[in-house]
């Protein structure tokens, strides 16, 4: 039978399960707040130049093909995609770099290079780290996170030491190198918490990393967003821009209605996609699953300050994807997870898609994107925004050894600030909660409300956990979830 559905917010995760709910035959209305569709992978435009002011890498290629391939698309029926080469490349000295080739014989080489041994080593952790992929993506990561049985299988059996090691204890085992262990822990950046906190058995970032690759959607993550938009309305979904969800209205322990700021939508189900601490702030207390000391008590992925800079000429000595590790990791990272205050001297990550596409610049022009990690919910102000943008300029130069300051035509930035405001995100958070050992499958917040009987939730505070693959993977198992339970 035919049902209602309302799902708040376009992110990724709304966006897939609206595609799976469609196909089944429902009718699916999303409920967007801002003007734009897509969540975080929006864009800026100014003077000609064109800016992803959220995601930026595109991992894990697997995902997205299955995501259209469920639906007998692809992605080339919405947007084309490059292989970058080198995938990026990671400063952790000046004009000392290291490239992360798109070829993995040339990262063995690389390695092998820098350490005596290490070459071959990679390749073992490596082996390790597909066959955690492998089982991961086709057993585990498409589970609801309802009971522990989901994940307990033979071949999890096998891996339990996997998750109580850790990515940073596992590869000191095979490199000794400083410089190739940032390399190799770093993609738990994307997992929203630290290399000594979080399992080992999360190498399987590296396989993707090192193996699948770092690809570039022409036009940016944004029209990844747009094609899976223009999916769904093709399965019949309605799109409703500028709808901010005010109340969610209740008769007794079941979601009848919800009220925007123009008018009231009446269900049968609601999915929010939207921040999930905020999504119950708008329900009566007796009806939250999780207080404000549950959440408080969470570790979260971090912030982010964003710098979204156009530059009047191109640069040197950059790649599209440029990671700036001339600092100590360890000491950014506490004072993400433990200090809770601004870095003194921040690592940060820079993207210059212009190198590779020129629809983000002018000809002879740069655009580029500058990331600092930092702690959820510390105080933004324009002080120290420009506090920080002078920091990373100033190394900027020094490190790629180029004049830039005297060449920026325009800046924008976004911060925690922003984050909140634009998306409700819980202390300004960027990227969800962390996927930790404590924090992971049915320790992390629920799928479906306990409370109420047609109350469901997705994305990067649920199951599987932070990310554009994992987001995409959330909304399927919600809607597999919601199906189930009709």
């Amino acid at each position: 039978m035919q049902k209602e559905i309302v799902i708040i917010g376009a992110g990724f995760s709304s966006l897939a399960a609206s595609c799976y709910l469609a196909r089944a035959g429902h009718g699916v209305t999303v409920l967007e707040k801002n003007s734009h569709f897509g969540g975080r992978a929006q864009q800026l435009h100014k003077d000609g130049f064109v800016f992803d002011m959220g995601p930026t890498f595109y991992w894990m290629p697997d995902v997205f093909e299955k995501f259209f391939s469920d639906f007998n698309k692809c992605p080339s029926d919405y947007y084309q995609l490059e292989r970058l080469d080198p995938g990026y490349q990671v400063y952790s000295d000046v004009n000392k770099v290291i490239e992360i080739a798109a070829n993995f014989d040339e990262i063995v080489n690389t390695f092998e290079s820098i350490e005596k041994g290490a070459g071959a080593a990679l390749q073992k952790f490596i082996t390790d780290a597909e066959n955690n992929y492998n089982l991961a993506i086709k057993d585990l990561v498409y589970q609801p996170g309802e009971n522990l049985m989901e994940i307990i299988t033979p071949k999890t059996a096998l891996k339990i030491g996997a998750f109580f090691g850790t990515i940073k204890s596992q590869v000191a085992k095979f490199i000794k190198h400083p410089d190739l262990k940032q390399v190799l822990e770093f993609p738990v950046l994307f997992l929203g918490a630290k290399p000594e906190t979080t399992p080992q058995f999360y190498n399987f970032m590296n396989y993707a990393d090192l193996q699948l690759g770092t690809w570039h959607p022409k036009k940016g993550m944004h029209q990844v967003a747009m094609g899976m938009v223009a999916l769904a309305k093709e399965l019949g979904v309605t799109f409703k821009a500028n709808e901010n969800v005010e109340h969610i209205n209740l008769i007794t322990n079941k979601v009848v209605s919800v009220t925007t700021n123009n008018q009231t939508y009446t269900c049968d189900i609601l999915l929010s996609g939207a921040d999930y601490h905020f999504t119950e702030t708008l329900l009566p207390k007796e009806y939250r699953q999780y207080s404000e000391s549950y959440w408080n008590k969470k570790t979260f992925a971090p912030s982010a300050l964003l710098f979204y800079v156009a530059f009047d000429k191109k640069l040197e000595n950059v790649a599209h994807h440029t990671l700036f590790f001339d600092t100590d990791f360890d000491i950014h990272a506490k004072s993400i997870y433990d200090t809770k205050e601004w870095p003194t001297n921040p690592l940060f990550y820079a993207s210059f898609p212009s190198i590779t596409d020129d629809y983000f610049a002018p000809e002879g022009k740069e655009a580029a994107t500058f990331l600092i990690p930092i702690a959820p919910g510390l105080e933004d102000s324009t002080k120290i925004r420009e506090h920080y943008f002078e920091i990373i300029i100033n190394r900027l130069e020094k490190i790629t050894n180029q004049s830039v300051a005297p060449f920026v035509r325009f800046k924008e930035s976004y911060c925690v600030k922003d984050f909140k405001e634009q998306f409700n995100s819980y202390k300004g958070n960027a990227y969800g909660l962390a996927n930790t050992l404590l924090q992971t499958h049915i320790l992390r917040p629920k799928l479906k409300s306990k409370k109420i009987n047609n109350l469901y939730f997705t994305g990067q505070l649920t199951v599987p956990g932070p990310g554009v693959p994992p987001a995409i993977i959330s909304g399927e198992i919600v809607s597999q979830l919601i199906l189930k339970n009709k």
